[in-house]
């Protein structure tokens, strides 16, 4: 069975090709490239290095969020595109859960975390080499999240390159209890976006037509224009 992988959630760009559960040719960047710009020409790149047409590939799973708005409708909609157009299955797998299994070797908590900005995460727990979920995929400010944590009791594993903007914060909270993955693990990749996909049951075809990301919070445009209908309400 051969699989396509989107990963354009956040900043960093990852797409792969699996074939029978191996990893035949897969792209894992991060620079300052837009993934309107990259993700498509890299999806090209990646299929031609493998040698596989896209009329072989037989399903594709792409990141779904949460993560930068932009980013995850990105990736999404070229997912949804090439799923109906190739008439292929689409698996959509949580972003988060998806960079949480670059640790999944790890049999403790494991924590991935996005920057949301002013402060805020987009973030879960996870547990163990089957990746259990401890705290589903929610936003939060970073206060709640470590409040939530030191709950725990117990070290956790953080993950993600965005760990950097709150490691200090986090060490500060949860002292001993913090630990981070090697920086090389900080970066999603889309092989284990597929390798989580094929977990599932694969979907009709049809069921393309339904697939919505799941943003976990409104877009800053529409909460700016909730936040003016419910004072127009008040005047």
């Amino acid at each position: 069975m051969i699989w396509l992988g989107i990963e354009t959630a956040n900043a960093p760009l990852s797409i792969a090709v699996i074939k029978d559960g191996k990893v035949v040719a897969e792209i894992v960047q991060n620079i300052k490239l837009t993934h309107s710009a990259g993700a498509m020409p890299a999806i090209e790149e990646v299929l031609a290095n493998a040698g596989v047409k896209p009329s072989e590939l037989d399903a594709i799973a792409v990141s779904e969020g949460p993560g930068s708005y932009t980013g995850v409708r990105i990736g999404v909609t070229l997912a949804k595109t090439l799923a109906w157009t190739l008439q292929k299955p689409l698996v959509g797998i949580s972003s988060l859960k998806s960079l949480a299994a670059n640790a999944a070797l790890y049999d403790g908590f494991i924590c991935p975390i996005f920057d949301a900005r002013r402060g805020n995460v987009y973030t879960a727990v996870y547990k163990g080499r089957e990746l259990e979920t401890i705290i589903e995929d929610y936003h939060d400010h970073i206060d709640g999240l470590l409040e939530r944590l030191q709950a725990l009791e117990a070290p956790i594993l953080f993950v993600g390159v965005d760990v950097d903007v709150f490691w200090h914060k986090i060490v500060e909270v949860l002292g001993d209890y913090a630990g981070r993955v090697p920086f090389s693990h900080d970066l999603p990749r889309a092989s284990e976006t597929v390798r989580l996909a094929t977990k599932v049951e694969l979907p009709s075809v049809d069921a393309v037509h339904h697939f919505v990301p799941q943003y976990k919070r409104i877009a800053e445009a529409e909460a700016n224009w909730l936040k003016e209908q419910k004072e127009k309400a008040h005047e």
